[in-house]
């Protein structure tokens, strides 16, 4: 997947000791994604802005906030998380890679 046109951050995002890490970019229409690395491991993140988060390589497995229910996405598969609530996101075994873009709500 390629992105024409962005201004990119050259400075990651780093959380949980280095195990996930994201580079942010703007798009020429002013919204903004990032995409980045997960080892593995277990994460758990909020959010602020509702967001959609495509997995582009490697295996997951999620549970949103409020859920005892997981599920598993692959490469080419997606979910979506809320404004103001959060996720766990499991890597088992190599390292998942996503791309995330953040929901306008209207």
């Amino acid at each position: 997947m390629q992105f024409s046109n962005v201004t990119a951050e050259a400075k990651a995002n780093v959380y949980f000791d280095g195990k996930v890490v994201s580079h942010g970019i703007t798009l020429e229409d002013g919204s903004t994604k990032t995409f980045g690395l997960i080892y593995p491991g277990v994460y758990h993140f909020a959010t602020e802005a509702a967001e959609r988060m495509e997995i582009i390589d490697g295996e997951c497995i999620v549970v949103l906030d409020g859920s005892d229910d997981s599920s598993v996405y692959a490469a080419g598969q997606y979910f979506e998380v809320p404004a103001n609530a959060g996720f766990t996101i499991t890597v088992s075994e190599g390292i998942g890679q996503y791309i995330c873009s953040y929901i306008e709500t209207v």
